[in-house]
């Protein structure tokens, strides 16, 4: 059991924020099913009132979401001292988009729909990153 706990400890934690259900759980069960401990939220404001949140590493985020976009999450992160990475997606990139993603500190925005391995690359460079 101890070998267990201590596998489970080892595993990187993800923050997951996406507002479609069946997209959500195939995203985690992707980045789950490579080693990564994935917390999933169905939309912003429940990541940002989870306090266990600031404990992750990394953040995947959809931009378009009905109750706070991707970038205005991460800034709120930002500002309560969450220091991880960052990565969105989205199936709406505009110039203006990829503008505010970078200033906010995205290191990449990835455009839906994308194979899983593109995701898993990004996340996994964005965890070495940090």
């Amino acid at each position: 059991m101890t070998q267990a706990l201590s596998k489970l400890e080892d595993r990187a934690r993800l923050l997951l924020v996406e507002d479609d259900a069946g997209v959500r759980r195939s995203l985690q069960l992707l980045l789950h099913g490579r080693g990564f401990e994935v917390r999933a939220y169905a939309s912003g404001l429940a990541l940002l009132a989870d306090p266990t949140a600031l404990g992750a590493v990394c953040l995947v985020a959809d931009y378009r979401m009905p109750d706070i976009d991707g970038v205005l999450i991460l800034k709120r992160l930002r500002a309560l001292g969450w220091d991880g990475e960052a990565l969105m997606i989205t199936a709406f990139p505009t110039t203006e988009l990829l503008d505010a993603a970078e200033t906010a500190g995205f290191s990449r925005v990835i455009e839906k729909p994308m194979p899983g391995s593109v995701l898993v690359e990004a996340v996994e460079r964005a965890m070495a990153a940090h």
